[in-house]
């Protein structure tokens, strides 16, 4: 389980039992769901409300969300559309659905301004690190060439019109994973919120959106910043409304080839795992957005990762690099959200 974000403020409570501390029915009281498997990590979600009958209905719907988005984007379950897309569509256009055409879209736009840090094609190359990390084998030259040949944002042919992708190469595949997360997230919140939930937290892998009401007698939600060299140490602390927080970063899902570790962020330009960063952590309002610039600023590396960010509105960065790992760099806006 990825949990690179670690929730400082929540109570594990036993089943839906609110605050024991509660005096009058209109006080909020908060409520936690525990951890369900979901998306290849663990789920997780917090509300908190006055009304205590729409939590189970709100904890089911948000986690059913979560399920219904691994189902139309996963690249591991065979029926997905995304795995409909990556089997047909170098054969002929493959028609999909307006939601997963938008976040594709949305991907292209990152991969655009990114200069092709965030690509989605990047399956190929994820494909080949998986296997040689199974097989304990380091790819050869010819296998990363072939590999190569096949990412490439350039190489994904959409219509807007009749909603297809296509692929220009054969054996294209795509990868929503540096995406899809941030994204369930933020649609488990929509139907929190239409739930009429003032407000929660949305946990998945440790990305991370809260929104409304914060805990009780607490004027921010708390997430603490995981020091990647020391799971059990906090390096700062972070009070957020209406924000979402995403990680990403080498210490924690990477493949192991001889004694070499391999990040499963790769940079399509040197075919190889991201280096440079072990973590990046993106503030941002969605999700959505904090789960796709993690992944780029990762590739992008220090320099370029926060040029990026200072040049996009409302979305900060704190990054620390593999070789001072103890220091942590962050944009001008991450002060005012630093709790001392």
């Amino acid at each position: 389980m990825k949990k690179k974000i670690i929730i400082l403020y929540l109570l594990s409570l036993v089943g839906l039992v609110g605050l024991s501390c509660r005096e009058q029915e209109n006080t909020p009281a908060m409520y936690d769901s525990g951890f369900t498997e979901v998306m290849g990590t663990f789920a997780h979600f917090v509300v908190v409300t006055t009304d205590e009958q729409t939590v189970r209905r709100c904890f089911d719907a948000a986690l059913q969300e979560c399920i219904r988005v691994d189902g139309l984007m996963s690249d591991y379950k065979s029926e997905s559309e995304l795995s409909v897309v990556n089997r047909s569509a170098f054969e002929k256009p493959v028609a999909v659905s307006e939601e997963l055409y938008q976040l594709i879209e949305t991907s292209l736009d990152y991969s655009k301004r990114t200069d092709g840090a965030f690509d989605i094609t990047i399956g190929p190359l994820v494909d080949l690190w998986r296997k040689a990390g199974n097989m304990q084998q380091q790819p050869s030259e010819e296998e990363l060439a072939t590999a190569r040949a096949r990412v490439g944002f350039d190489k994904l042919v959409l219509d807007p019109a009749r909603k297809t992708v296509a692929f220009a190469v054969e054996g294209m595949r795509l990868d929503l994973g540096g995406i899809a997360k941030g994204y369930a997230i933020d649609r488990a919140v929509q139907v929190m919120r239409e739930a009429g939930i003032p407000g929660g937290l949305v946990d998945i892998g440790g990305d991370v959106r809260c929104f409304g009401t914060p805990p009780p007698g607490k004027k921010h939600w708390t997430i603490g910043l995981q020091d990647p060299q020391n799971e059990e140490d906090i390096l700062l602390k972070l009070g957020l409304n209406d924000m979402a927080v995403a990680t990403s970063g080498n210490y924690r899902r990477f493949v192991l080839v001889g004694q070499q570790k391999h990040s499963h962020i790769i940079n399509p330009s040197t075919r190889d795992s991201a280096a440079g960063l072990s973590s990046v952590t993106i503030l941002a309002p969605k999700a959505v957005d904090a789960d796709a610039l993690a992944t780029a600023v990762t590739v992008l590396g220090m320099e370029k990762g926060l040029q990026l960010i200072e040049g996009i509105p409302e979305t900060e960065a704190m990054l620390i690099s593999s070789n001072n790992p103890e220091h942590v760099i962050r944009t001008a806006g991450t002060e005012v959200f630093i709790i001392q």
